[in-house]
């Protein structure tokens, strides 16, 4: 299973960054053609943050925010996390000295079966725990 962070659907749905808006774009494109990745309840929930905090600020219309954020929940299938992911995020805070959401994060893979984690967040090509990240902007 493959799951994608924040950052990437924030890129997706802020152009800003052309380079970094097409790769996200390709990226879920391809990714939800291919049906193994899922929508981690945490990613959701920053993803829709982030929206509203684009709509306070006037960078993105309500009726944007809302087109972006369906278009992922449409493509990826939602993953809530079970009560595991408390006591596996202890253990990854712990193991690898990672911040408190990018543990929560990692723990929601491994709670969801997700082998390989798109991500800028963390380092390029590690492997935490079962979790193979792999940054998507990296050339």
């Amino acid at each position: 299973m493959i799951a994608i962070d924040t950052n990437v659907f924030i890129y997706s749905a802020d152009d800003s960054d052309i380079a970094k808006h097409t790769i996200a774009k390709s990226l879920m494109l391809a990714r939800a053609g291919a049906g193994d990745t899922v929508l981690l309840w945490q990613v959701a929930s920053e993803f829709l943050r982030w929206l509203r905090r684009a709509v306070e600020k006037g960078n993105v219309s309500q009726v944007g925010a809302d087109h972006a954020f369906r278009e992922v929940r449409d493509l990826f299938k939602l993953n809530p996390p079970t009560e595991q992911v408390l006591d596996i995020a202890l253990d990854i805070y712990r193991r690898h000295s990672l911040s408190h959401w990018d543990s929560l994060l990692l723990a929601g893979c491994i709670d969801a079966g997700v082998d390989t984690l798109y991500t800028e967040d963390l380092s390029h090509g590690v492997v935490y725990s079962s979790v193979t990240v792999l940054n998507p902007f990296v050339p």
